[in-house]
């Protein structure tokens, strides 16, 4: 019987899902290894990047020889912290090597196919999985952190109910959280956490340990001092950007285990590829915005969001909603696809800004 390329790949994109925002400066990599038509093993990058997913999957006490290994992306070459999976590979005997993405790493890029030889094949992308390593390409070619967002809105685009804390469903929340999960850092403001005393977690049984790292903007420093985030800081990477001086509140935050950068100035698009550039260098990849319209508006504009995520509720708000910053951008936007997860009537579309 014919080995199906394409569902095997999809397979291994479906595996390296599993550890998306959680590997650090290395991409998550999926990796399957097929014999007589089976799967015989599967590996994953490890959470914080080490080992990688070939080395998880051809470390299991099996016979190897003559299996295919199908790959997200091209297995490394070069030696850094451990040996190459290429080494790994060849000493385990596999006959063929699958692969969908060149590694931008110069240490390896286009470097497999030179040690494998003709045991490697790149493989076509299929159409779902040609954006899986936007974030890892951007991080290589431009040293700037990929960056999405993500806003909550009613049917009649109203971001703020005058009655009830939450705008969409219990279902939409849960999804929200896993798609936290994704993601190596959040960004918010301290006036959106004053508003809604958030916590920023992954409120998910199973996902909570894995909580993205958490960047508060707070120009003023006018963050509360009683918020619930603070039962958290202890535990949590947590940086504050400011461009104040206030030396009694700064105190206070960095007692609570809060990283104060300073910034001269947080208004132009300099501005803000400087406090990007800046995550990048403490190590974030993949960033998360969740504000309130007049900060997502200002990254909108700047066209810093490469994708807005939309969970948009089944009902008006009418005179009950309203909007910080004007509605417009948000409705204007191209809607790209909506999201096939069933959300008790509420929906999850998702908009791609460039």
């Amino acid at each position: 019987m014919k080995q199906n390329h394409n569902f095997y790949s999809n397979l291994a994109f479906n595996i390296a899902e599993i550890n998306i925002g959680k590997t650090k400066k290395n991409p998550s990599v999926g990796c399957v290894i097929v014999k007589n038509n089976s799967v015989i093993s599967s590996g994953v990058t490890s959470i914080n990047g080490r080992p990688h997913a070939e080395y998880n999957a051809l470390s299991k006490s099996l016979n190897f020889r003559d299996a295919d290994m199908y790959v997200t992306l091209e297995p490394c070459t070069h030696y850094g912290i451990t040996p190459p999976c290429t080494n790994l590979i060849k000493k385990k005997g596999v006959k063929n090597v699958y692969y969908c993405f060149e590694d931008l790493d110069i240490r390896t890029y286009k470097k497999a196919k030179i040690v494998l030889k003709n045991k490697i094949k790149k493989l076509k992308i299929d159409n779902r999985n040609k954006d899986f390593y936007k974030s890892y390409f951007l991080n290589k070619k431009y040293k700037l952190p990929l960056i999405d967002a993500k806003i909550a809105i009613s049917k009649d685009f109203s971001t703020i109910s005058k009655k009830n804390k939450w705008i969409t469903n219990y279902r939409s929340r849960k999804v929200s959280h896993l798609i936290r999960s994704k993601y190596d850092c959040i960004i918010s403001t301290s006036a959106s956490i004053n508003k809604d005393n958030a916590l920023l977690n992954c409120r998910i049984k199973g996902l909570n340990n894995f909580k993205p790292d958490l960047v508060i903007i707070d120009r003023k420093l006018r963050l509360k001092k009683n918020l619930a985030l603070f039962s958290l800081t202890k535990k949590r990477k947590t940086y504050l950007f400011t461009t104040s001086n206030n030396s009694k509140k700064i105190s206070f935050l960095k007692k609570r285990n809060i990283k104060i950068i300073k910034l001269n100035s947080l208004l132009t698009k300099d501005n803000f590829f400087d406090l990007f550039r800046k995550l990048f260098q403490i190590g974030k990849r993949r960033i998360l915005i969740e504000t309130g319209l007049v900060f997502l508006n200002q990254l909108l504009k700047m066209n810093f969001i490469n994708n807005l995520y939309i969970f948009k509720s089944n009902t008006k708000l009418k005179s009950n909603g309203y909007n910080n910053s004007k509605k417009n951008l948000i409705k204007n936007l191209k809607i790209i696809e909506e999201v096939n997860v069933n959300l008790n009537k509420d929906k999850l579309l998702k908009a791609r800004i460039y």
